[in-house]
């Protein structure tokens, strides 16, 4: 089986030389002439990596045809380029493949999950499988072989077992979990609490108020995947309560760190005019604001969050308002 990773970003590279440890026929294709011939010439990526060695068995490439003869495509492009990426995909590929996601968000105009975009843009005679693999992980962690423990999460059992078999080793072991909505959806929420975490942070609050927050997004986020469809115990879980303590407490975490900035500067505005990186939880905030309140779901630390980011609110009176709602029973 081959496999090509197509998106030459951290979480690409290290996912790549997952399978290159693991004796893995693996190719990357990439946008960037300049990381890919990093990879090629001096097996790093510098860009995300510094000077960090990286597998010399990795090639990559900036021809979308060097994946015309893989059996697996792993995207690891951000969820605002998924439709792009697999449009070009489909483009070239003639033969069932496996499709594995990695991206944890929505997509930005129809509010789908990424497993949905994917069956919905790729052909049924070109589509064995769509498999998520998604949980608490961060790249600069992964790409030192440290260990890291993540799920791989498909209605299709069988050939999600295939994946974890793939992808498991001694610092990178695999799960499976059969609730695809309500995982997906807990990846990606966790990125709305890992801005108001950072917040918290970037204010100067302490360990007592990012517990407080990451047990009251844990609920938001269980009450939400729940209205749809999602199962309450995958909360419990890798896609639940693991991917939420991973980005709510590590400066590893992009939205971690914009939430930060944000609350040390007491307003998104500059935040938001200067910002070049890819902050998924920016996006999901107002899709999950929006679908929250055509539902009428309770999500408060989501409802603040989008004040901030998108109505000009100040960062500490959105914390405020949230400590001083109205007296309730935790469990109701």
């Amino acid at each position: 089986m081959k496999t090509a990773v197509l998106g030459t970003g951290s979480w690409g590279t290290a996912l790549a030389q997952v399978l290159s440890d693991n004796n893995q026929e693996t190719v990357l294709w990439g946008i960037s002439p300049e990381q890919v011939n990093d990879i090629n010439e001096n097996h790093r990526n510098s860009a995300y990596f510094s000077d960090l060695c990286i597998s010399e068995r990795l090639h990559a490439s900036t021809d979308i045809r060097c994946i015309e003869d893989c059996d697996i495509l792993l995207l690891a492009v951000p969820s605002i380029a998924l439709q792009e990426t697999i449009d070009k995909a489909v483009k070239v590929i003639d033969h069932p493949v496996i499709i594995i996601n990695v991206a944890k968000g929505f997509h930005p105009v129809t509010h789908q999950r990424l497993s949905m975009v994917i069956e919905d843009s790729v052909p049924v005679e070109k589509l064995t499988a769509v498999v998520s693999l998604i949980g608490p992980s961060h790249a600069e962690e992964v790409i030192q072989r440290m260990l890291t423990v993540i799920n791989a999460v498909s209605e299709d059992e069988k050939h999600a077992e295939q994946i974890q078999t793939m992808f498991s080793n001694d610092y990178f072991r695999v799960y499976r979990n059969t609730d695809v909505t309500g995982a997906e959806i807990g990846v990606a929420v966790k990125n709305i609490m890992a801005l108001a975490s950072g917040v918290l942070t970037g204010i100067g609050q302490g360990d007592n108020a990012r517990a407080a927050l990451m047990t009251r997004g844990l609920a938001e986020m269980s009450r939400f995947g729940v209205a749809f469809g999602g199962k309450r115990e995958t909360y419990l879980g890798l896609d639940g309560v693991g991917d939420l303590i991973v980005t709510c407490t590590s400066r590893h975490s992009r939205n971690f760190m914009a939430g930060y900035e944000i609350g040390k500067s007491g307003s998104a505005e500059e935040f938001l005019a200067n910002n070049k990186k890819t902050v998924e939880g920016i996006q999901a905030c107002k899709i999950v604001h929006e679908e929250a309140h055509k539902r009428n779901i309770s999500m408060p630390i989501t409802d603040e969050v989008y004040a901030v980011l998108y109505e000009g609110k100040r960062p500490d009176q959105a914390i405020q308002d949230l400590m001083n709602r109205d007296l309730k029973s935790e469990f109701h």
